[in-house]
């Protein structure tokens, strides 16, 4: 590995200073500049053979500016002078025109993030490509070593580096950087109409904390293999158990629910459930935008506001909506913190690293009990509403008979609805950070499973 320094992130700040400035002179009442300054690295390879080495820099800058409740964003990737100055006219002349958007503007003063801890986001060196071909070729062997694996999709390694830098007439300024490493191999065991694929991934902030490359590959070979000769179930309601792989997804359908905008169009099947019980009694749910070492972590949100861990269920109760700037004054309330936003376009609200608190009993426990179940790895489909909370996704996984995992199942369908499903849910104590929000293996019993 080698040091790869970034950009001074003084340097950074002091030209989105200059564009604020330049925005205010053209006739802007307030204004927010950000960059995006990224480095990336991947290496892909099938069988053994490469199929790809891209190496890929950009930077990526935009500019908001408000003439009393109108505002206008406009993007570029060019740090020219010229650019800059067109960017800055083209972005006042756009506000000039748009219609009133009476929820939009920056943050009050007593609301922006002052000072912030160190995160720990960057480890500080980049890899070098001779070490992600070895990462995906002992992935991709270790895989192909499994009996009964006969063909490879693939194996990728990666690296990337962000800068972000966020300034604003209030008089926020601030920036920091956040580096990935992944690994991903994907493979495939049986033949002709009886093949199953399966897969298996790490990807961590700081490289030391990587999975090793021949274990991710042993078990994406493996999953691959269990998976054969799958069959259907009888359409029944039967206690499930969901693989964290899957479980993670359920928080992803909670996140849409609370966001702030969702709430405030009316479009959230929770939209009246603020202070109530919608899980179970022992169930806890964290958003930590200050996660060390966090695959989602930062210092301050896309706004400049400050971040803090909020339970967001507590024991059971829903605390809190996510909110940024705009959706916290739609509802008479104040930002929480999570404003996200690209170049390109206004801030939303956004989770941060989201997960469940572990809960008190094993995966084998709960799968212990279960006379006959079903255990779900993947899911698919997206079969979800976000006004009704009505649940239908395809799935497949394993036959749960008097406790222990047996033949694999596929082609069939689970259905609720997510307000009692949430009701319904125990989480495992096996909780792992791998994708950002994150869920132990967790158990809800009486879903409807749809086969033949």
């Amino acid at each position: 590995m080698t040091s790869n320094p970034l950009p001074s992130g003084d340097d950074v700040l002091s030209l989105l200073s200059d564009l604020i400035a330049a925005a205010r002179k053209a006739g802007a009442d307030a204004a927010d500049a950000m960059l995006y300054d990224s480095a990336g690295l991947s290496l892909s390879q099938r069988l053994g053979q490469p199929e790809k080495l891209e190496r890929a820099e950009s930077c990526d800058l935009g500019l908001r500016v408000l003439i009393g409740r109108c505002q206008a964003v406009v993007s570029c990737t060019d740090r020219k002078p010229a650019a800059l100055a067109e960017m800055v006219e083209r972005a006042v002349a756009m506000a000039r025109l748009v219609p009133e958007d009476p929820f939009c503007g920056l943050a009050e003063p007593e609301q922006l993030a002052h000072d912030w801890p160190d995160l720990d986001l960057n480890d500080g060196v980049e890899p070098s490509a001779e070490s992600l071909i070895e990462q995906a070729r002992g992935a991709e062997e270790a895989a192909l070593a499994v009996a009964g694996v006969t063909n490879s999709e693939g194996a990728e390694a990666s690296w990337g580096r962000t800068r972000l830098a966020l300034a604003a007439s209030n008089g926020f300024a601030g920036s920091y950087a956040i580096t990935r490493h992944s690994l991903a191999v994907s493979v495939i065991a049986g033949s002709g109409t009886g093949m199953e694929r399966d897969y298996d991934f790490d990807s961590k902030v700081h490289a030391t904390e990587m999975g090793a490359a021949v274990e991710i590959g042993r078990r994406a070979g493996e999953r691959a293999v269990r998976r054969l000769n799958p069959r259907k179930l009888n359409s029944q309601k039967l206690p499930v158990i969901f693989d964290p792989r899957v479980s993670q997804s359920l928080l992803g359908h909670l996140s849409s629910a609370i966001s702030g905008s969702a709430v405030a169009r009316g479009t959230s099947f929770l939209m009246n459930c603020l202070g109530q019980t919608i899980f179970a009694p022992g169930v806890t749910v964290v958003d930590d935008p200050r996660l060390r070492r966090g695959l989602r972590s930062r210092p301050f949100d896309g706004e400049g506001v400050a971040v803090a861990r909020r339970a967001v269920i507590d024991g059971g109760r829903l605390t809190t909506w996510l909110m940024d700037l705009r959706s916290s004054r739609q509802l008479g309330l104040t930002s929480t913190g999570h404003g996200s936003r690209g170049t390109g376009g206004p801030p939303h609200p956004a989770p941060t690293n989201l997960y469940m608190l572990p809960g008190l009993r094993s995966p084998a426990e709960l799968i212990g009990e279960i006379k006959h179940g079903f255990y779900i790895t993947d899911l698919l489909g997206m079969g979800v509403s976000g006004i009704t909370g009505d649940y239908s996704r395809g799935a497949a996984g394993f036959l749960i008979e008097n406790g222990v995992l047996t033949w694999p199942v596929s082609e069939v369908t689970i259905a609720g609805n997510l307000k009692d499903m949430f009701l319904a849910l125990e989480p495992a104590n096996d909780l792992v950070f791998r994708y950002g929000i994150d869920v132990p293996t967790v158990r809800i019993d009486g879903l409807m499973v749809a086969g033949t």
